[in-house]
């Protein structure tokens, strides 16, 4: 017999086996779910999730799809957060701190309570590059939140409406087009797959078995 937990899911009270993930015990409990799940395996961010353990005052946030259930565990789900998402053409904006005041002002309010860093379901140090973006230190934002998976839950906590993804999205933008070192090879191999240099090694390799397709990519030839 598998150990139960119960668990409290949108208030009301289950018992599921103590082994699961929040998303698996959800769909044990019976929920279907059509949003609030993608990829599984926490790399997407749609499964935002707080909870609260029966007798600590603490909220947590965290992804249902990587966190196992605890008994007495009061769950609620963030499927979505309404971020500010403006609108801009890459090619044409300024790279300088200027653009940031222009499209995302309110990061100039932060009030540096760190709530967004306490509760980034990856870790990040979600201050320390909105201070980075504030600063127009493009580079700098996009490498400290290069692991943002786009959850919403910072900008959920965050008293002074900033949507950090969005910020953070803009500056790796910035950072690909205008300041990181282009990579010549990477040019002439888009180029390739668009002349269609692969098109019949493409079409054999989905001809094959998964698992020799796995086989071929544990032994690939590694680029130094």
């Amino acid at each position: 017999m598998e150990n139960m937990v119960n668990v409290f899911i949108f208030g009301k009270r289950y018992s599921v086996p103590e082994n699961l993930t929040i998303m698996r015990a959800m769909e044990y409990s019976g929920y279907q779910l059509i949003r609030g799940c993608g990829c599984r395996n926490g790399f997407c961010g749609a499964c935002a999730t707080i909870y609260r353990i029966k007798g600590d005052k603490e909220l947590h946030a965290c992804l249902a799809c990587q966190t196992k259930v605890e008994d007495n565990m009061y769950i609620a789900t963030l499927p979505f957060f309404p971020l500010v998402k403006q609108v801009y053409d890459i090619e044409k904006i300024s790279v300088n701190e200027q653009i940031m005041m222009q499209l995302y002002p309110e990061i100039y309010a932060c009030i540096g309570c760190n709530a967004c860093t306490k509760s980034c379901t990856q870790g990040l140090n979600v201050m320390q590059y909105i201070a980075y973006a504030q600063r127009g230190e493009f580079d700098k934002c996009a490498d400290e939140s290069f692991d943002c998976v786009m959850c919403g839950v910072c900008s959920s906590r965050c008293p002074a409406g900033i949507s950090h993804p969005q910020v953070a999205m803009l500056a790796r933008r910035i950072n690909g087009k205008y300041l990181a070192p282009k990579c010549g090879h990477l040019e002439n191999r888009v180029k390739e797959i668009k002349d269609g240099t692969f098109k019949d090694l493409l079409e054999d390799l989905m001809q094959k078995p998964v698992e020799e397709m796995k086989e071929l990519y544990n032994h690939r030839e590694i680029e130094k």
